[in-house]
């Protein structure tokens, strides 16, 4: 009953740190997804052929800073301005008066202030380009929310690291306490430390092994229903993060019980028969 007890107080402390693990690797994929998401209008002169377009469009593909780009023409900006004001803009003014672009989605971490201005720069050096539009003021609000959402989970993250240790270290003491007479009895006959300490480690892992299996179960299984919810989390709930999470519950569940119990035997070795009661 003890070892079911101390599994499914357990189990549950890592389910909690296990649920910490996943807000934060999938708040860093999201703020990825976000991050990639913006994008950016390269605006093409006039005099550019379609065929120089198209390469200028190939070598912005071969940058590292390139995440992906998308070719609009002349036409298809005049269609979809249409479409979206209602009325043909080349009616009144006799021609068509866009240009043609290539959209620009920059990888994640060159979406701060110093690169991207390295990135403009490096962009109207080329003649074929007379403007880069970007939306500056979207850009510096997302980078100040996601930094300020990360320095809160990393916070919360250490928080509940902290009372998870004190929480199974709690259920373990008290495991190890109902038996502290049985310690005393093993010292009396002659048995040494590392003897006496052996069988409160190894069924302490078995504890944490357990736990961490259920743990990982229950995670994976709320993670299933989430993305078979909204399909679309699959791109922040990544097979990737789900791995990460198992590994960190299992290293966690079998390092916090062994840490904890070792330190609680000890306590009980050095205690004088008179201190027990």
């Amino acid at each position: 009953m003890q070892f079911i007890t101390s599994s499914i107080s357990t189990m549950l402390v890592l389910m909690l740190l296990g649920m910490v693990v996943f807000l934060m690797l999938a708040a860093n994929n999201l703020s990825v997804y976000v991050r990639e998401n913006i994008t950016f209008s390269v605006i093409v002169s006039d005099d550019a052929k379609e065929p120089d377009i198209l390469k200028l469009q190939k070598q912005l593909n071969a940058e590292p800073y390139v995440k992906q780009t998308t070719y609009i023409s002349k036409k298809q900006a005049l269609e979809e301005q249409t479409q979206a004001m209602g009325t043909d803009p080349e009616e009144f003014v006799g021609y068509n008066p866009y240009y043609a672009s290539i959209e620009v989605k920059l990888a994640s971490p060159y979406l701060k202030t110093d690169s991207i201005q390295w990135i403009q720069k490096k962009l109207l050096a080329d003649k074929r380009i007379v403007e880069v539009s970007y939306p500056e003021n979207l850009i510096d609000s997302v980078n100040k929310n996601l930094r300020k959402a990360s320095l809160f989970l990393l916070g919360l993250a250490a928080l509940l690291t902290i009372i998870s240790f004190a929480l199974i270290n709690n259920t373990i003491r008290l495991t190890i306490y109902s038996q502290r007479f049985l310690i005393h009895t093993m010292k009396l006959v002659g048995a040494n430390w590392s003897f006496i300490r052996r069988p409160f480690l190894a069924r302490n892992v078995w504890v944490g092994i357990l736990a961490a299996a259920v743990a990982n179960a229950l995670l994976m299984g709320m993670a299933y229903l989430l993305v078979k919810y909204e399909p679309d989390l699959i791109e922040v709930v990544t097979p990737t993060v789900m791995l990460v999470v198992m590994g960190a519950v299992f290293i966690s569940g079998i390092a916090i019980t062994s840490l904890c119990a070792f330190i609680s035997i000890n306590k009980y070795l050095r205690m004088k028969v008179s201190e027990l009661y």
